[in-house]
């Protein structure tokens, strides 16, 4: 099973945040940064010449809520996609008559601006996990961004009108929340969210969540630190282009290697790659220097073991695992993106949404079908959400 998803939360190491930030970094963080060229269970929910051009302009979409930070009246129902049984992209509904899920103690509800879609989400609706999924419908979606309406009488951090992001269900593969994120509000652990990076929009920050976390943990676990090489299989897809930056620019890797096919590497050298490998021409199990880490997003772990040093590790996010390879389930935590915040607020790490997006609401079916070719460049988001 895809490991996008860590039974454990990881102490984070401390991250090497520059000392000084020049006026020339807070000019180039003030823009934007895009990929994109122009059950039977159930329970009521009533209760440059790049294809991919990298942008440094304007937000396309507001970085700013149109929303109001006044208190807001929140209806008793709202629109949501929703499916009652398991299977293809024909079980998800649209249904304008949900219930708005009620807000426990230490959650906030959210009005979603923006939601994006990942592996995880289609696998829970084909039923890969149902023995350790919630009840029947679903909502689903795992990654939000939108503005805080309502808080619960334990939290602190947290206000009525913050614009914040998150991954919402903690345990991904545990009994994730029956109400998910593609829908007009939703409910999250004020753990699990953080505020959004002031200079990024709504869809941009809906596509970091789940995959900028499980980039970070995997390079947590496998030990990845200053002066390590590594290389990404994959490193043009949502969590693999994440993980390129953040070896690269947060842990200070001393090489990034990645594959991508053709039209693809200048993404790659664009988000800081050192060398970059055409897999529809090259054999990367051939290559005759070996890495510290190899971190497999698509499921070749058998071959990325013949390139890694001896001592060194494998990530491997889906397919057979060969060791010194190790599978995760990555835990969603607020802390990480607290902590990853800086980065993106200075354009050193640069969201990636695929260039087909951001999907509109009533194309959730669309953006779905177009994540399972496993085509998808960076992040499917579905934007705006009404």
């Amino acid at each position: 099973m895809e490991a996008l998803l860590s039974s454990t939360t990881l102490p984070l190491k401390p991250l090497h945040i520059p000392n000084s930030i020049s006026s020339k970094q807070l000019t180039f963080a003030s823009n934007s940064f895009k990929i994109n060229p122009k059950l039977s269970r159930s329970k009521s929910l009533q209760s440059s010449s790049l294809p991919f051009k990298v942008v440094a302009s304007s937000q396309a979409v507001p970085a700013s809520a149109e929303t109001s930070t006044s208190t807001t009246t929140i209806p008793s129902k709202m629109k949501a996609w929703v499916y009652s049984d398991y299977g293809g992209v024909d079980v998800l509904k649209f249904d304008s008559e949900v219930s708005v899920p009620e807000v426990k103690d230490d959650q906030v509800l959210i009005k979603v601006v923006a939601a994006a879609l990942n592996p995880v989400d289609f696998k829970r609706r084909l039923g890969k996990f149902k023995a350790t999924d919630s009840l029947l419908p679903t909502v689903p979606g795992y990654d939000v961004a939108g503005v805080v309406v309502k808080v619960g009488s334990q939290v602190k951090g947290l206000k009525e009108g913050d614009e914040v992001y998150g991954d919402i269900h903690e345990k991904a593969l545990d009994g994730p929340k029956q109400f998910g994120t593609l829908a007009e509000y939703t409910a999250a652990e004020e753990k699990l969210v953080a505020l959004k990076p002031k200079n990024i929009d709504f869809a941009q920050a809906a596509g970091l969540p789940l995959a900028i976390e499980t980039a970070y943990e995997g390079l947590e676990k496998a030990g990845f630190s200053e002066g390590k090489s590594i290389l990404v299989l994959g490193g043009a897809g949502g969590v693999g282009s994440l993980v390129i930056q953040l070896a690269k620019h947060v842990f200070g890797a001393s090489k990034v290697a990645a594959t991508a096919s053709t039209s693809k590497l200048d993404l790659l050298k664009s988000l800081g790659a050192d060398l970059v490998i055409d897999y529809t021409k090259e054999n990367f199990e051939e290559l005759p220097e070996k890495f510290d880490v190899v971190y497999d997003s698509v499921g070749q772990g058998d071959k990325a073991v013949k390139v890694v040093k001896e001592g060194g590790s494998v990530v491997v996010l889906t397919g057979a695992v060969t060791p010194p390879g190790f599978r995760f389930v990555v835990t969603s935590n607020g802390e990480v993106l607290k902590k990853l915040n800086p980065y993106l607020e200075i354009g050193n790490i640069k969201p990636v949404i695929d260039p087909k997006g951001p999907f509109p609401f009533s194309q959730v079916v669309e953006a779905f079908s177009h994540l399972e070719t496993n085509r998808a460049t960076g992040k499917v988001v579905i934007y705006p959400i009404p």
